[in-house]
């Protein structure tokens, strides 16, 4: 498996070097006629459980290898998501926070402070190690009281599942208590992956592009990572899905998922946004699925990187009745 470089308590990876990242070409989506979505869409009864209360993971501590379906309640008041970092052997959560979490807090407290050149820089004192993290996928933002169903496969090792959503203050929810170590045993699950009804492929180029016309009803998303790369806020691609309410400015949505503006990512969420689960960062060449159960009405995709649009990593489109 390719490896990632999104960090852990956010985008942690910060290199100490900077990088152009050049706007790429808009590519139309398949012009395809509607397809009617399947009548039933199966849930998966295999699932393994996180419920999250306020500002923790409730979850088993050790699951199998391969392809797993993670059933993720959001029952707290906060949007949330989780994500699942496969750690380099011989490293925990326990050298994260006395290599990473010093680091990590000086960092953004400068940028919280208006001083990005001077926080990024910081982040310049992360350790080797920390580049060897693979970010392996996991649930996209998910709102209060709802719950996100995703599929994914996952090597043997040691991985910490986190959210890095802001408090109102700029900290984020990973040193609130929501880092979870996990243990991926050898033995596999035996579990095969789902069959879609919409299949998405992300790429450097043209951005999140989809099959075919989206319908209203449950649907099971596939998301190919056909590349990976880092945009200006040193993040990758995800795929996160979004109710838009009529009032809803596409604007604040855009800006609000870059974490490098300190109002980035921030609770609370953009008036009329509701998340709604989706697929977390994952190598160039992984593939993840996500449930949804669609209502009429305005949707959008879309990655957390900055100028979503003008990548092609913010796709609007409408559910009809």
């Amino acid at each position: 498996m390719k490896k990632s470089r999104k960090p852990v308590f956010l985008f942690l990876i910060i290199s100490s070097f900077l990088f152009n990242c050049k706007n790429n070409k808009k590519t139309n989506l398949i012009d395809d006629p509607i397809v009617d979505v399947e009548e039933v869409v199966k849930e998966p009864t295999n699932v393994i459980d996180i419920i999250t209360h306020s500002m923790e993971f409730q979850s088993v501590d050790t699951i199998p290898s391969g392809w797993n379906t993670f059933k993720y309640q959001n029952l707290s008041n906060e949007t949330h998501f989780f994500l699942l970092d496969k750690y380099p052997e011989g490293k925990t959560v326990a050298n994260t926070l006395t290599d990473v979490a010093p680091v990590f807090a000086e960092g953004m407290d400068l940028i919280n402070q208006g001083k990005p050149e001077e926080g990024f820089a910081a982040f310049g004192k992360l350790p080797a190690w920390f580049g060897d993290i693979v970010f392996s996928g996991g649930s996209g933002l998910i709102a209060p009281k709802h719950t996100a169903v995703i599929t994914v496969k996952l090597e043997p090792g040691y991985y910490i599942m986190e959210c890095y959503v802001k408090m109102p203050n700029g900290k984020f929810h990973t040193l609130m208590g929501m880092a979870k170590p996990i243990i991926v045993t050898q033995e596999d699950s035996g579990n095969t992956p789902p069959e879609s009804t919409v299949n998405i492929v992300v790429s450097n180029d043209a951005g999140i592009v989809y099959d075919k016309s989206i319908t209203k009803g449950k649907h099971i998303f596939s998301v190919f990572y056909k590349e990976q790369k880092h945009h200006e806020n040193f993040m990758q691609h995800d795929v996160n899905l979004v109710k838009l309410e009529d009032d809803a400015s596409e604007d604040a949505l855009e800006a609000w998922m870059d974490w490098s503006d300190p109002k980035g990512l921030i609770t609370p969420v953009p008036h009329g946004i509701t998340f709604l689960g989706g697929v977390n960062d994952m190598p160039a060449g992984s593939t993840g699925y996500f449930y949804a159960d669609l209502k009429p009405g305005k949707y959008a995709l879309i990655s957390e990187v900055p100028n979503t649009k003008s990548k092609g990593l913010f796709r609007v489109f409408e559910v009809k009745d």
